[in-house]
């Protein structure tokens, strides 16, 4: 259904489909960040990215700030990662999944306790197999958890049962993330439909990495009304999408007035690898579509 190519207008070779407005879907959205006030914060990226040959062996780090006037336990371990498009995301037992790199990374210390106001540094390394059939892209995520103080079991006076407090848990995940030198397929296969949420007339794109190498593509979409003619050009946000992942992103079309149009829709990954398919879009106004 998708195709390589380049701007211009709708190619005739590329798949197309007509799309009428549907029901709204819940977007995808992946961050990690600490709750207010929380003592423990990543320094840096979270992505930690390397181009790596089998059999040799590559140093890390990541560095840790307390921000708090007290002394805080923090541990850090390694999990695989995993997510799809309807906004799942699976962080699954380390070195299970079919490209995770966790059995290759070893992590040093794994507990530590960093003082306040102090930053610390956790060092990993990177043995990379000397397998000659590794190729594309592996990943796994380093978890940085806040350990904080323990809850207390408190006895309830009435009943003589034990209460037990909730404690908060900070914790962040640095994605560890090892491409084999420039090899491993890319390809990325997409789908899209129509919605309307919070008044918005949306353009909701499912990407899917089909290949073997990691991609961050842009999104866009190229309108062109039914005689031809160039409507606009609307833009979505960037995508990282793994091998055997996917995610979905959305393009505002709330300014289109209502009409058919031809859609091209573009996603592009740099180095030649973009992918794209069009499609007639039906765009009513907002009371015929209820």
């Amino acid at each position: 259904m998708s195709r390589g190519t380049r701007g211009g207008r709708p190619s005739p070779a590329m798949g197309s489909r007509s799309l009428a407005m549907g029901a709204a879907a819940s977007l995808f959205l992946f961050a990690v960040a600490p709750r207010a006030g929380a003592a423990i914060v990543v320094v840096g990226e979270l992505s930690q990215e390397r181009v790596v040959e089998p059999g040799k062996a590559y140093p890390g780090a990541i560095a840790i700030r307390n921000l708090g006037d007290a002394a805080e336990m923090v541990k850090v371990y390694l999990t695989d990662y995993l997510f799809y498009r309807d906004g799942s995301n699976l962080y699954g037992e380390p070195g299970k999944a079919p490209r995770s790199n966790a059995r290759w990374i070893t992590l040093n210390p794994s507990i530590l306790s960093i003082p306040a106001r102090e930053t610390a540094k956790v060092s990993y390394q990177i043995a990379v197999p000397a397998d000659p059939s590794l190729k594309g892209t592996y990943w796994s995520i380093a978890m940085v958890e806040g350990m904080g103080e323990a809850v207390p079991q408190v006895v309830d006076a009435q009943n003589g049962r034990a209460r037990v407090g909730v404690r908060h848990v900070v914790r962040y995940g640095v994605q560890l993330v090892t491409d084999i030198g420039e090899s491993g397929t890319r390809s990325l296969k997409f789908d899209t439909r129509l919605v309307r949420a919070e008044g918005k007339r949306l353009l909701e794109v499912d990407v899917e990495n089909t290949g073997e190498r990691w991609l961050r593509p842009s999104l866009w979409a190229q309108l062109f009304d039914e005689e031809g003619r160039f409507v606009g050009k609307f833009d979505g946000r960037r995508a990282r999408v793994y091998p055997g992942t996917s995610v979905r992103k959305s393009i505002d079309l709330s300014t289109v007035p209502p009409g058919t149009y031809r859609a091209l829709v573009v996603a592009d990954a740099g180095e030649d690898s973009v992918y794209g398919a069009t499609y007639t879009l039906k765009l009513e106004t907002e009371k015929a579509e209820k």
